[in-house]
């Protein structure tokens, strides 16, 4: 089975592979309404990291990796309820501008409350039209931000937007807003598209990285399934129920990098996420860290090892693994199912905490456990067993530290880039993870591999506890018998089984 699962595995890699894809974001929007910020109407349009455009561009070819970046606006439309249409409006802005040209958006009269749309106090000073959007041209970019409409004449119940492209020529973060400011137009809603496009495809701008190296990780990913599936093929009849259990971790990191990449890969053909791809990418990714994670756990209790069984922890781990379980697919669904923008929402902080306190819960009792099984082990004098033990330890303290570090460094990140102006390296947060949880399962693989001496590991019962090769060097060779040494006639045993007793002192009979 563990040999089908790396077959499989390696057949769906090498199909991404030779597939040729191309990289556009699409973003839909359907009947969606207007919220109120401050004083004015908006609907967020999508914020996407966009490459500028290459130079030797070819004008005239019409595949996706052309060399073009722009934002296209495909039938945009406004619509409003018939009984809200008999009168004419004031424009329904679209608004498409570049991150750090945010301040050329809205303004303030004598320094007061930053607002959005023109008020009476801004009109008086003549720095624009009251009711209107406020908009400057950008110093650092000329040409931008790039504001233009629609309005709404007497009992017309649509408002169309006219298609129009336009081309990103500056590497940043876009951002499309659109925006009314007229309080009679509150029930109006937008249908219609925006296609995003980078240089290379479809893919937004921080996600663009992953693709690549989620098909770098599956790589490496069946580079450690032939070594492990070659040592369990040579040493299958030594194979423990703990290596088994590594195989199931290592099968599913298979498929779950396989799926992403071509998640990612898919998204970047056509514009649209792939719902169906990326619903078992994040099962798959949910159900690895899962059994990894109570692997872990039931190694630290000793399970298999120093005990046969978990005994009354069982129900305990199990509930333990479901509940994490629960709580992470949750989240990798919220974060990824449907994403198309590289905006972060507030809405996933509130998942991520269930999560990060059952991984700190986890972490408690696996270091809680290790303790009491080094100390089981010393005890007892099961130096084989221990050592492996220790540096598994090792390993595990490492990983805690250095995700500790990167929590903080991650916090730091994210508290220090509001407009994710640094969309370039966002990347790297999410690939850190998949790199230290597969670090530390080559660190597990490497302790745990099958060979010759599996069994060396195993739990025995307490009279058959300490490893044959230890023992041995455990005794003396000053505390052996001699050739020379004399063995009372009243304890020595004939082959037969009985003993003899003639009274005397025997030389020992060198063939016993």
């Amino acid at each position: 089975m563990s040999s089908f699962g790396a077959s499989a595995s390696a057949i769906v890699i090498l199909c991404l592979w030779s597939l040729h894809f191309t990289q556009a974001s699409l973003h839909d929007y359907s009947a969606e309404k207007f919220a109120n910020k401050g004083n004015v109407f908006v609907v967020h349009g999508g914020s996407e990291g966009i490459y500028s455009s290459n130079s030797n561009l070819n004008q005239s070819s019409t595949s996706s990796s052309d060399g073009l970046s722009f934002i296209r606006f495909e039938k945009i439309i406004f619509r409003r309820p018939e009984e809200f249409s008999n009168f004419s409006s004031g424009s329904i802005h679209a608004v498409v501008f570049e991150v750090d040209d945010r301040e050329t958006i809205g303004g303030s009269a004598y320094g007061g409350q930053r607002a959005v749309c023109c008020t009476a106090d801004l009109a008086k000073l003549g720095v624009c039209t009251q009711g209107e959007i406020i908009h400057r041209p950008s110093t650092n970019n000329p040409g931008w931000p790039k504001v233009f409409g629609a309005s709404f004449g007497i009992d017309e119940f649509e408002a169309k937007l006219q298609p129009r492209t336009i081309h990103i020529t500056k590497t940043g973060m876009y951002n499309v807003y659109f925006m009314h400011c007229d309080h009679n137009l509150k029930e109006v809603v937008v249908e219609g598209k925006t296609i995003w496009k980078n240089p290379t495809g479809y893919l937004p701008g921080r996600m663009a990285p992953l693709m690549n190296f989620y098909g770098y990780m599956s790589l490496m990913f069946v580079l450690l399934g032939i070594f492990w599936f070659s040592q369990y093929a040579r040493f299958w009849r030594e194979v423990l129920a703990l290596q088994n259990c590594i195989t199931l971790v290592i099968t599913l990191g298979m498929f779950e990098m396989a799926l992403w990449y071509f998640d990612y890969a898919e998204f970047n053909e056509t514009g649209v996420r792939p719902t169906g791809i990326t619903v078992w990418a994040v099962t798959f990714g949910a159900v690895k860290r899962t059994v990894a994670r109570l692997i872990i756990l039931m190694v630290s209790m000793g399970y298999g090892v120093v005990r046969p069984t978990l005994g009354g922890l069982t129900s305990k781990v199990l509930l333990l693994g479901g509940t994490f379980f629960l709580a992470s697919e949750v989240l990798e669904l919220v974060e990824n199912v449907g994403t198309v923008s590289d905006f972060s929402g507030k809405a996933r902080l509130f998942f991520v905490l269930p999560v990060a306190i059952l991984d700190a819960f986890f972490i408690l009792w696996i270091f809680n456990s290790l303790s009491a099984t080094l100390n089981k082990l010393q005890a007892r004098r099961l130096l084989a067993k221990l050592d492996i033990y220790r540096r598994f330890t090792n390993a595990l303290a490492v990983a805690v530290i250095v995700s500790v570090g990167w929590v903080c460094y991650e916090l730091y990140f994210k508290s220090t880039d509001v407009y994710n102006e640094r969309w370039e390296k966002a990347w790297i947060i999410p690939a850190f993870w998949q790199v230290l949880s597969f670090s530390l399962l080559c660190v597990i693989c490497a302790l745990w591999a099958p060979s010759q001496n599996s069994m060396r590991y195993v739990y025995s019962d307490d009279s058959e506890e300490f490893d044959k090769d230890i023992t041995l060097t455990l005794i003396k060779p000053s505390l052996l018998p001699s050739k020379d040494v004399r063995i009372p006639s009243e304890v020595r045993s004939t082959p037969g089984g009985d003993r003899t007793s003639n009274g005397g002192d025997v030389e020992e009979d060198k063939t016993e």
